[in-house]
C-alpha cells in the first residue's frame, strides 16, 4: 500500500513524532466529536494513537498519514492494512480541519481513499463512530458506509461499526 497514491489532489504523507503539535491543533478544534469520544485530546493521546494496534497487527500495517493543502495539514487517518482481514481496510480515525468541513473535502478524501482500494483488489472499508454523534454518523452514511450490527463498548460510549464495500 503506497500511501502517497491515495489522491491525485492533495499531497498525502506519513506523520510521524515531529507532526504532534500539528495534528494536535487540528484535533482540538473539533469539540464535538470529543464531546461524543471522550476524553479530550492530547499531545500524548495523539501519540499513543500513533502506536496503537488492534491483534496480531504489527506496525507495518499501520499508515498515520495526512493529507496536505498548500503546506497545511488538512485531515488525518488512522489506517490498519488488512483488518479485520487480508481485503479490508480499517479506518480507526479520520478527521479533517474545521475549516474544510461541509466543504467536500472529506467526502472528496475518501471517495479518492476508496478509488485506490479498488485497483488494489480490496473488498471493503471498515470503521467505528460513536453512537450518537449525528456529525460523524451523518458524514459516513453520505460516504456509503452502512451499519454491520456489531456494537462493541467502551468506557462511557458505544461504537457502531460499519463498512463499506468496494
Amino acid at each position: 500500500m503506497l500511501v502517497t497514491n491515495f489522491s491525485d489532489q492533495y499531497p498525502i504523507r506519513r506523520l510521524t513524532e515531529e507532526d504532534v503539535d500539528m495534528i494536535f491543533a487540528l484535533c482540538k478544534q473539533n469539540r464535538l466529536y470529543y464531546e461524543y469520544c471522550p476524553p479530550f485530546v492530547t499531545r500524548d493521546s495523539i501519540r499513543r494513537d500513533m502506536q496503537a494496534l488492534p491483534p496480531k497487527k504489527s506496525m507495518e500495517d499501520k499508515h498515520y498519514i495526512g493529507w496536505f493543502e498548500e503546506g497545511r495539514l488538512i485531515a488525518v487517518m488512522d489506517l490498519i492494512d488488512g483488518y479485520p482481514d487480508a481485503r479490508t481496510a480499517f479506518i480507526g480515525f479520520f478527521m479533517t480541519d474545521v475549516s474544510v468541513q461541509r466543504k467536500g473535502v472529506g467526502t472528496a478524501i475518501i471517495s479518492e481513499f476508496c478509488a485506490y482500494l479498488c485497483t488494489k483488489q480490496y473488498k471493503a472499508v471498515r470503521l467505528g463512530w460513536v453512537k450518537g454523534n449525528p456529525q460523524s454518523e451523518a458524514f459516513w452514511h453520505k460516504n456509503q458506509f452502512v451499519e454491520t450490527g456489531v456494537t462493541y463498548d467502551t468506557d462511557g460510549y458505544t461504537v457502531i461499526v460499519a463498512q463499506r464495500g468496494l
